[in-house]
C-alpha cells in the first residue's frame, strides 16, 4: 500500500497496480486499438484509391496517430483515467495525489506511450515497472500519475478476543475521553493478531500499547494484571459503553412509522382522534338551533326584566315560554292535587 500524502496532508491508503494487471490491460485496449485501426484503414484505403501515393501515405499517417494515439487519450480524459482494458482489470489512472487526470497529464502519458510502447514493444515500459516501487513507467513518472488497484477484496473484519472473565465490569469507572483513534486502532491490531506474533514480540507491543493507555486515560495498569488481558477489558469497555449510549439513543428518539393514506395520521397533533361517531351537518345544525332557543326563552323564576327598560314592561327578548304541567307528573309533588298556572316574568297569566 502506497501513502500518498494529499494538499490537505491526508495520506492515502493506494493500491498500486503490478507489471501483469497492468500488461494485461494493456494487451485488451492494444488488441481494440489495432481491431479498430485495421478497420479504419480498410475503409479509408478504399475511399482513396482514387488518390495519388503520397496523399494515401498522409491519411494512413493520419489515421494511425488519430487512432493509436489520440484515441487513448480522448478515452482516460473522457474516463478520468479508465480505459476499457483497465476498466476489465480494475485499475485507474489517477495523479500522485489522489486525484482524477486531466487532459494534460493523459497527453503526456500518450505521447510517451509511443516510444516506450509501440515503439520499443513495451520492452521500456515493462523495465521502468519493474524498477519503479509504485510500478509506474517513464511516462507516468513525467505526468505526475499512478496506476492503482480500483476493485481491492474486503478483508473481513477480525474478531477481537474478549477478556477474562474476571476483569469484565472492572474498569467502569475508567475515562476514555483523553485516548486518540490512532492508538484504539492500534490496540485493536493487536488485540486481532496478538495469536500470530512472537511470544516475546507480542508480549513488548502489548507492553508498550498498556503503557500509552494507562497514561491517556490517567490510570496505571493494575498491578497483576498482564497486559493484553488489560488491553482487551478497556476495549471491552468502551464497546459496551458505545452499545448503551446507542441504545438510549435509539430507546429516546422511537421511529413511528406513518401511514400517508390514513386520514387519522393528519389529525394527530391536534388531539387523539374522538371514539364516538362523527357528527353530520344536520346534527350539527339541530344543535346550534336548540342552544339558540335555549339563549332566547327566560326561566319564570327569574324574574329579570331587560336591563334598562321601565318596570313591568316586556323584555325585548320576546316572551318567555310558560311551562305547563302535564296531568301525569303534576302529583308528583303535590300529593296529586292539580297545578296550578304559573305566573311568567311578564306578569302574564294563560287563562285556566
Amino acid at each position: 500500500m502506497s501513502g500518498v500524502v494529499t494538499g490537505d496532508a491526508v495520506v492515502l491508503g493506494l493500491r498500486p497496480a503490478r507489471l501483469p494487471s497492468r500488461a494485461l490491460a494493456l494487451v485488451i485496449d492494444l488488441a481494440l486499438l489495432v481491431a479498430a485501426y485495421l478497420l479504419i484503414s480498410v475503409g479509408l484505403a478504399m475511399a482513396t484509391a482514387s488518390l495519388d501515393e503520397a496523399a494515401r501515405a498522409a491519411v494512413s499517417i493520419a489515421s494511425f496517430v488519430l487512432v493509436l494515439v489520440g484515441a487513448p487519450i480522448a478515452v482516460e480524459t473522457l474516463s478520468h483515467g479508465r480505459s476499457l482494458g483497465k476498466l476489465a482489470c480494475g485499475l485507474r489512472v489517477v495523479r500522485d495525489d489522489g486525484g482524477p487526470i486531466r487532459f494534460r497529464h493523459a497527453l503526456v502519458r500518450g505521447a510517451i506511450g509511443v516510444v516506450e510502447i509501440l515503439m520499443t514493444f513495451g520492452a521500456i515500459a515493462c523495465t521502468a515497472s519493474l524498477v519503479s516501487a509504485r510500478g509506474r513507467r517513464v511516462g507516468d513518472v513525467f505526468a505526475g500519475t499512478l496506476v492503482v488497484r480500483e476493485r481491492v477484496p474486503v478483508a473481513r473484519s477480525a474478531y477481537v478476543p474478549p477478556p477474562p472473565p474476571w476483569l469484565l465490569g472492572r474498569f467502569t469507572e475508567l475515562d476514555l475521553s483523553g485516548v486518540p483513534d490512532d492508538l484504539w486502532l492500534a490496540v485493536r491490531q493487536y488485540l486481532t493478531r496478538m495469536n500470530e506474533l512472537d511470544a516475546e514480540v507480542g508480549r513488548s507491543l502489548a507492553e508498550r500499547l498498556a503503557v500509552d493507555l494507562a497514561a491517556c486515560t490517567g490510570t496505571p495498569v493494575p498491578a497483576g494484571v498482564p497486559a493484553g488481558a488489560f488491553l482487551a477489558a478497556v476495549v471491552n469497555e468502551r464497546q459496551t459503553r458505545d452499545a448503551r449510549r446507542a441504545h438510549a439513543a435509539a430507546a429516546g428518539n422511537p421511529v413511528v412509522p406513518v401511514n400517508p393514506t390514513a386520514p387519522h395520521m393528519h389529525r394527530a397533533a391536534a388531539g387523539p382522534h374522538p371514539a364516538g361517531p362523527v357528527p353530520t351537518a344536520n346534527a350539527l345544525r339541530g344543535t346550534v338551533r336548540g342552544h339558540v332557543a335555549g339563549a332566547d326563552s327566560v326561566p319564570a323564576s327569574a324574574g329579570s326584566a331587560v336591563p334598562g327598560a321601565p318596570s313591568g314592561s316586556v323584555p325585548a327578548a320576546g316572551p318567555a315560554a310558560a311551562p305547563s304541567a302535564s296531568p301525569g307528573s303534576a302529583g308528583a309533588g303535590s300529593g296529586g292535587q292539580e297545578a296550578k298556572p304559573v305566573r311568567a316574568a311578564t306578569g302574564f297569566a294563560p287563562p285556566a
